[in-house]
């Protein structure tokens, strides 16, 4: 394996490391990648480049989308309140809604109803 292959699964499985630390209310912030890189023992900028020549994408790209896959699930969870999921993932929640368009492309709301109308689907 190559350094930067390294590198970049050495990257994701501290996201995930994290990730699960801020569920499980370890964490009160998420890490930015200066910090992310400062526990890989590199400068940011170099893990930034390693990753964009490996995958064609900005680490910010893993790591968004990684908190979207948590969050869906979250929200999958009627007794998960809007708000509670944002808390949960250190947003403030009307932060939260428009980080979801942005990355979702559709609100939380409009993603929970989704849920429900292919929940219907399934059982007609």
């Amino acid at each position: 394996m190559q350094r930067s292959e390294e590198i970049f699964k050495d990257y994701l499985r501290l996201l995930d490391r994290h990730l699960e630390d801020v569920l499980a209310g370890d964490v009160e912030e998420m890490f930015e990648l200066r910090e992310i890189a400062s526990r890989l023992f590199i400068h940011p900028t170099h893990l930034s480049n390693v990753i964009k020549d490996l995958t064609g994408k900005h680490p910010c790209f893993f790591y968004e989308h990684k908190i979207l896959d948590i969050a869906k699930e979250l929200l999958q969870n009627p007794d998960n309140s809007i708000n509670e999921v944002a808390r949960r993932l250190t947003y403030d929640p009307s932060n939260f809604t428009k980080w979801f368009k942005t990355y979702a492309g559709i609100s939380p709301s409009q993603y929970r109803k989704q849920l429900k109308l292919a929940a219907i689907e399934v059982l007609a």
